[in-house]
């Protein structure tokens, strides 16, 4: 059975979710990504340094600050979903996506309760904490292919062809 592909082009609220051809959600993500790749890039760098504890400790931070954004891009990315007609590829790779993310989410939730019970925080990262955002990591990197293959495989909430041909007229 074949779906309109337009129906995922429209959001359900333009209001929470953003207008058509501007979504939110793609916005939103960057405030965990960016935050949860610097992290990483710290506890790296925790483990060079001579000093670590200002890496450790934000570290920390920039994963508390990556799940606050997670959770709002995933409100707005959860509408984005509902727009796709159930039961078609798209949909599926968007609940993928979204499992994915929620569990990439847990994990640095957890992460971070866990890096806030050490008892070291003038020290580099545990290699525990460390090993669980690598793999974090390596998930968010997974959902962010999908992400993309939402966007421009499949056009969710991307505008009709005939709408971007706007932007090329002189």
């Amino acid at each position: 059975m074949t779906h309109d592909p337009e129906q995922a082009k429209r959001p359900v609220s333009a209001a929470l979710a953003g207008p058509y051809g501007h979504p939110l959600h793609p916005m939103l993500v960057t405030v965990p990504i960016g935050a949860w790749v610097s992290s990483l890039a710290f506890d790296v760098a925790s483990l060079i340094v001579d000093d670590p504890g200002f890496l450790t400790r934000g570290s920390v931070w920039l994963i508390a600050l990556g799940v606050v954004g997670a959770l709002a891009a995933a409100v707005v990315g959860a509408l984005d979903l509902f727009a796709i007609p159930s039961g078609t590829r798209a949909f599926r790779t968007g609940l993928t996506h979204m499992g994915l993310n929620l569990a990439v989410t847990a994990a640095y939730t957890v992460g971070f309760f866990w890096r806030r019970a050490a008892s070291d925080e003038a020290g580099p990262v545990g290699i525990g904490p460390l090993v669980l955002s690598a793999a974090a990591f390596v998930a968010l990197a997974v959902s962010g292919y999908l992400g993309g293959k939402l966007a421009y495989r499949y056009g969710v909430r991307v505008a009709a062809e005939s709408t971007q041909a706007e932007g090329f007229t002189a």
